[in-house]
């Protein structure tokens, strides 16, 4: 019995205190192992495969605080101890793990078969059920091809951007050829910072609790995405009351127009498309380099060409304009922007929710759980390639001329490199910011060398999107005429 509480003995109150904690952490236990047993017993009992191993974590939160407070670290230190397909609890639901490029391809190629397209709650809030990233089906089908995806090799030139941020100047810089690509919008200043912080806050907080009150992540959220509503509305509503409404300047104009050629009985043409296509290609150029009229800098990678070889200076360094033919040539810098790409994929993967109970890697997933395959670990396990995945090396993607058509018809390389994922569901804005990145390493090393102004290179964080935890300090020195190269040096926040 307890002590009254009049009782003065210090023995008798240590007594009861030690009793209550052990009673309290017995049912802790307790309540833990009927969590695990409860989601043991969710087994599809027609299969006899087991469920993959790992740890459901505490009644109702699961794992979600581990993984909110560890990050990148909680997934690679579970993949260590439970391998490539292990099950956890994140944010209300049941979810299997999954990383390697055989597991992976199955997962990719199962779409709409085995498994479709599940995001987060707060992801579906946030974005809506009518996009393209939760549509299902033939909804999905026609949607990709209405915004001029083209098929599932991700061939076509794309109509929106990636989930890629190259931080400060460079993500600014991409945000607005997304938005004179996208919507043709033509900003000023003061709305551009506050469309482009709405953006930021709206992607910081697709991952949040979906819990809808004051001053949490989802609330910040849906704020954010009401005033992107705002420009998109008003941007739909002077195309449509336009006089010449079959011109093509911009995505929305095509998506727009497509789905009047939709309605009256037939399909967009690739020769409809083609417009389009090239808007696109200017816009970029133009926002990189003020105009396509003027030199490219690809006349001064003779000076700082340490992303090319020999052949491709010769070869490139004499064009007077830059095109994305052209880019397409630089086979060098395509390796240098694949491998910042493997070591720092824009997303760190996908989530879907199986449509039925299936085999992978001899564990069963149960139909109704939620999947989520990685990009990250897939790329930091991948075996396939010469030197070490967790070292920076260009030369990995490299392949001979002689090579290059057996090299693209590789099917053991197809899934073991996935930074816009794959199958029907890749990105469709991959062509574009595989471009937006080279034309950027091209400015980079045409005007300025550059070191870092810290001692260490910044923490990265992989939640939602690849960014550094701090500022991403430079001294950049300029290269242009008229400055020696360590002069012209700045200091800045990237």
């Amino acid at each position: 019995s307890f002590p009254s509480w009049g009782s003065g003995d210090p023995l008798a109150w240590l007594e009861a205190a030690l009793v209550a904690a052990a009673s309290a952490g017995l049912l802790l236990v307790a309540a833990r192992h009927l969590w695990a047993l409860r989601w043991s017993l969710s087994r599809d009992r027609a299969s006899a495969l087991p469920l993959p191993r790992g740890s459901m974590g505490w009644p109702f939160f699961g794992e979600t605080l581990h993984w909110l407070i560890q990050g990148s670290h909680f997934h690679s230190s579970r993949r260590q101890r439970y391998g490539a397909v292990f099950k956890t609890h994140l944010l209300g639901k049941p979810v299997v793990r999954v990383s390697g490029a055989e597991n992976v391809r199955k997962i990719l190629l199962g779409e709409h078969r085995l498994v479709s397209a599940q995001w987060p709650l707060s992801t579906q809030i946030l974005l809506g059920s009518h996009t393209l990233l939760n549509a299902h089906a033939e909804a999905h089908r026609h949607r990709r091809k209405v915004s001029g995806a083209g098929g599932t090799d991700g061939s076509a030139h794309p109509s929106c951007p990636a989930g890629v941020a190259v931080y400060a100047s460079a993500k600014a810089l991409t945000f607005r050829i997304a938005a004179r690509i996208l919507l043709g919008l033509r900003l000023e200043e003061e709305q551009f910072e506050e469309l482009s912080g709405a953006f930021e806050q709206l992607v910081e907080n697709l991952f949040s609790l979906p819990l809808n009150v004051p001053f949490s992540g989802l609330r910040k959220g849906i704020k954010a995405r009401d005033l992107l509503h705002t420009y998109m509305e008003k941007a739909i509503l002077e195309k449509l009351q336009r006089k010449d409404p079959d011109a093509h300047r911009d995505a929305l104009d095509f998506i727009i127009n497509s789905q009047r050629t939709r309605e009256q009985g037939r399909e967009t043409t690739m020769e409809e498309k083609e417009p389009n296509i090239n808007i696109m290609a200017k816009v970029s150029q133009d926002m990189v380099h003020g105009t396509t009229n003027g030199p490219s800098s690809l006349s001064r990678l003779e000076e700082t060409g340490q992303f090319f070889s020999s052949l491709e200076r010769s070869e490139y360094c004499c064009h007077p304009y830059l095109t994305l033919e052209k880019l397409d040539r630089l086979r060098y810098l395509d390796c240098v922007i694949k491998e910042v790409l493997r070591l720092l994929p824009p997303v760190s993967g996908g989530y879907r929710t199986a449509l039925q109970t299936f085999e992978l890697d001899g564990y069963q997933i149960p139909k109704g759980w939620s999947v989520m395959y990685s990009i990250r670990d897939t790329h930091e396990t991948a075996s396939i390639y010469q030197s070490p995945p967790d070292t920076f090396d260009p030369e990995r993607f490299w392949v001979s001329p002689e090579d290059q058509e057996e090299h693209k018809t590789s099917a053991s390389l197809r899934f073991h490199y996935i930074p816009f994922g794959g199958g029907v569901r890749n990105c469709i804005g991959k062509e574009l910011a595989k471009a937006i990145l080279k034309m950027l390493a091209i400015e980079l090393v045409s005007t300025a060398s550059w070191e870092l102004a810290t001692a260490h290179f910044p923490k990265m964080q992989t939640v939602p999107i690849v960014h550094p935890v701090d500022d991403l300090q430079l001294y950049f020195h300029s290269l242009k005429a008229g400055h020696e190269s360590s002069g012209g040096t700045g200091k800045v926040n990237a």
